[in-house]
């Protein structure tokens, strides 16, 4: 059973988190989010992977390697140029025309049964089944209509308000049969749901539609990062240590996943699920809340406070600073009596002075140097990089 996962995105739409890496590699638990797919899809019994590869592929190969690791065979197919969905996955023609296969984008986390979705297109006729899940807010996705017999019978992408006739999102997780190769121009930018789906029903073939019932996202936004990093938080199954650990009269209330060389010190507590890399320090009164991640080598000043938060590498949380449900990249400096609030993303390298207050939605490009007392309202843009954060 062959899988193709696609990776080519520059995920524009998670800057600043995205300039020094692809959206396929942005850290999870402290493991890149792809290895977290590739893991689940070598569980369900897939063994041949295909992935095309675009924005900073290197970087994606370097986190999965042969794919040994996972018991998965990987094979790697570059896009000279950017073709789309339905055109990277023709540019991978050769590798999957011997029989029908999955198609999943190389950002997605999710515990989806993708199994039983390849079992149930098996048993139909059809050139295409598509995921559907239903969601809230079905406005940022593809939408489908289906009959009782999971026939689509419209599809509609990004629909405006007064288009939305269905809340059933698709995925973008497909099953293909090799048939629709026929249908996609080589070398040609060409989407699965913009233009191959109309080109497949406008011709009289019937799309299925497959009902998903479990976790996914695409991790095209802030909050959706949060929420994956959530549960895969919720999988951490007791709290477990790797190495030395120097604690002083503080409180650890599981689980939490504690890498090695970690001290903690006195009066502070740590509530999980929680996990917090190698070499990282807490101070004295220092408070870790809930769905937490923080990486390797960070320094947590004391009287802190972190909530629900995803930090990365080598950061600094100045004392009496509170950071709730933030993102911090790679090597930023967080001053004293700061405050972090809901859905902000700081860049790598960011240093911010004492006092200064992000608000909400607010994001920091890297290197940016806030000064001391600044409100930060909008977001901070540094020139020497690419301002836009929409598109992939």
């Amino acid at each position: 059973m062959k899988v193709c996962i696609m990776c080519g995105g520059e995920g524009t739409r998670l800057r600043p988190l995205t300039f020094e890496r692809p959206k396929p590699c942005i850290p999870i638990v402290g493991r890149p989010s792809i290895q977290h797919l590739v893991s689940h899809i070598s569980n369900l019994g897939f063994r041949e992977v295909v992935i095309t590869l675009g924005y900073m592929g290197s970087a994606i190969e370097e986190a999965l390697g042969d794919g040994s690791l996972f018991g998965v065979d990987i094979t790697y197919v570059r896009e000279k140029k950017k073709l789309g969905t339905a055109g990277s996955v023709k540019n991978a023609q050769r590798y999957l025309e011997d029989g029908n296969f999955l198609v999943v984008g190389g950002d997605h986390v999710t515990d989806l049964n993708l199994l039983d979705f390849y079992r149930d297109h098996a048993r139909h006729r059809s050139p295409v089944s598509i995921g559907l899940i239903s969601i809230d807010e079905p406005g940022d996705y593809g939408i489908a209509e289906i009959d009782a017999d999971f026939r689509i019978r419209r599809f509609k992408e990004k629909p405006s308000p007064g288009e939305i006739f269905s809340n059933l999102a698709s995925t973008g997780i497909y099953v293909c049969t090799p048939a629709i190769f026929d249908k996609i121009p080589p070398q040609t930018k060409f989407d699965f749901a913009r233009d191959l789906f109309p080109r497949l029903m406008e011709g009289g073939h019937t799309l299925r539609a497959y009902l998903a019932r479990g976790n996914w996202t695409d991790v095209g936004n802030p909050a959706s990062l949060r929420q994956a990093e959530k549960w895969k938080l919720q999988e951490i199954p007791y709290t477990s240590i790797s190495g030395d650990l120097t604690m002083k009269a503080g409180q650890i209330q599981g689980p939490v996943q504690i890498g090695s060389s970690f001290s903690m010190g006195n009066g502070s507590r740590v509530i999980g699920p929680v996990s917090i890399g190698a070499g990282t320090e807490i101070e004295d009164h220092v408070l870790i809340g809930p769905y937490t991640c923080i990486g390797g080598d960070c320094r947590i000043r004391s009287h802190a406070k972190v909530f629900s938060s995803s930090i990365y590498d080598r950061v600094t949380i100045g004392k009496n600073s509170t950071v709730s449900g933030s993102i911090i990249d790679n090597d930023s400096v967080i001053g004293g009596d700061c405050s972090l609030e809901n859905d902000t993303v700081i860049g790598p390298r960011v240093t911010m002075e004492k006092g200064v207050v992000i608000h909400s939605r607010t994001r920091v490009w890297p290197e940016v140097v806030i000064p001391a007392g600044a409100v930060i309202r909008e977001h901070l843009l540094n020139e020497e990089y690419e301002v836009r954060c929409d598109g992939s």
